[in-house]
């Protein structure tokens, strides 16, 4: 079985959004409403960045929420 590099996953998993989306296209990603993305930013479920009053969600924390990725599952063994 072929292992999936973590850059593989990261390119093919919401290849259609920016690296770091906002509150409206997180929401489309997930397919629920805005409302709901806001809740899941304040109690921490989604990582995200406060600059200035908008939120921003790196792509990566996203894919962790939804369990797509997970470093320590794809991570390369060390030599």
């Amino acid at each position: 079985m072929e292992k999936i590099s973590t850059q593989d996953i990261y390119k093919a998993v919401f290849k259609d959004y920016p690296d770091v989306l906002d509150v409206k296209q997180v929401s489309e990603a997930l397919g629920v409403s805005t409302k709901v993305v806001y809740r899941l930013l304040r109690d921490g479920s989604i990582v995200s960045l406060k600059i200035g009053r908008e939120f921003k969600v790196p792509k990566v924390n996203l894919m962790k929420y939804v369990k797509i990725f997970d470093p320590l599952l794809y991570a390369q063994p060390t030599p």
